[in-house]
């Protein structure tokens, strides 16, 4: 819960003191304070505008929000909203998208070399030339099937983490265009 501003506070106390009831029918009195209605209207404009002003301070991170390079990339998770599921404000992970190219380029082309690629294709049972909608809907059987809270052993943990990868990489073209490229050496 956030704080409200003393400076809010005194505007509302004396806003309301001046608009109900400051003025007094007894002009003998030397303490007295006798607003006009002009007055009123103006401490009443007044104070609302300091009011606005507070408001605008107080939500300036949301109204002035700047673009990150997610909101700016044009990734699958933007449609779906996963990425918002999965990932804080307080985080900076953007900067994972910048760098995934040449990371899964090193990843692949030191895997090509060594002739330890997996193939992605074998784990899901496909072919090279398979649509994004069957490598999809072979994802969601295989996490069916596999999944660690149905079968209870450190084997199905294995596979479901081999499956998850392979989606991963599958699933997102420009990934799946490099890890193809990779792959044909092998």
């Amino acid at each position: 819960m956030k704080k409200i501003p003393i400076c809010l506070i005194l505007i509302l106390v004396s806003f309301f003191s001046v608009a109900y009831g400051v003025e007094v029918a007894d002009t003998k009195a030397k303490n007295e304070l006798i607003v006009s209605d002009e007055e009123k209207i103006i401490l009443f404009s007044t104070a609302i505008l300091i009011l606005i002003g507070i408001i605008i301070y107080m939500t300036r991170n949301i109204i002035l929000r700047k673009k990150t390079a997610y909101d700016k990339g044009n990734f699958s998770s933007q449609k779906n909203r996963d990425y918002e599921k999965y990932h804080s404000d307080w985080s900076d992970d953007y900067e994972e998208f910048e760098s995934k190219s040449s990371e899964d380029d090193k990843t692949f082309r030191k895997a090509a070399k060594e002739s330890s690629l997996t193939n992605y294709y074998e784990i899901f049972g496909l072919e090279k030339s398979a649509t994004h909608d069957e490598i999809k809907q072979r994802f969601r059987k295989l996490a069916k099937e596999l999944h660690p809270d149905k079968k209870k052993n450190k084997d199905a943990e294995n596979k479901m983490t081999e499956v998850n990868k392979a989606y991963e990489i599958l699933s997102d073209p420009e990934r799946r265009a490099r890890y193809d490229k990779y792959i044909k050496v092998s």
